[in-house]
Formats: structure tokens, C-alpha cells, sequence
């Protein structure tokens, strides 16, 4: 495909840029999409286990969190802060 140029007033030569037309863009995002595919795919073959231990992991940590809130909420605020105090004077007393 031949290049084009146009001349500016100064007699600057620019060159046009070439047209993508709509097929060629759909031909590029079916490209894309597929690869897309292909690594989720290959994720999936090769990370089985590391799906399953995330997915435990993170249920358990949600459980944990979960769990936090509700002692949260039972303690009340005027004990949570007594407690937080507590906690906060045992780990500063090992530095």
C-alpha cells in the first residue's frame, strides 16, 4: 500500500494515516476476544488447586471478619475500647 502525503501552507510533508475499515476492526477484536478465551482456559487447567485454596482462604477470612463484627456488636463500644486499650498496652509492653 502506497503512502500518502499531504502538503501543508509551509510545504511540510505529512503523511495521511491509513483507514482501518469495520471489518478489519472486527477481525482484530474476534482476534482479541479469542485469546481472551484461551488464557482463561489455560488459567483454569492450570490452577485448579490454587482456585480451591483461594476460594477456602478467602471464606475463611470472610468467616473470621464476620465473626469480628458480631463479637463487635455483642461487646458493645464501651467495652470494645477498653478492650482495644488492653490489647493495645499488652503489644506496646514488648517493645
Amino acid at each position: 500500500m502506497p503512502e500518502e502525503f499531504v502538503e501543508d501552507k509551509d510545504g511540510m510533508k505529512i503523511r495521511k494515516l491509513a483507514e482501518l475499515k469495520t471489518v478489519t476492526n472486527k477481525n482484530y477484536e474476534e482476534a482479541m476476544l479469542k485469546r481472551i478465551d484461551e488464557f482463561k482456559e489455560q488459567k483454569k487447567e492450570k490452577s485448579q488447586f490454587n482456585d480451591v485454596f483461594q476460594n477456602t482462604f478467602f471464606k475463611a477470612l470472610n468467616t473470621a471478619f464476620d465473626l469480628k463484627v458480631q463479637v463487635d456488636k455483642a461487646i458493645g463500644e464501651d467495652n470494645l475500647k477498653k478492650l482495644h486499650k488492653a490489647i493495645d498496652d499488652i503489644l506496646l509492653l514488648g517493645l
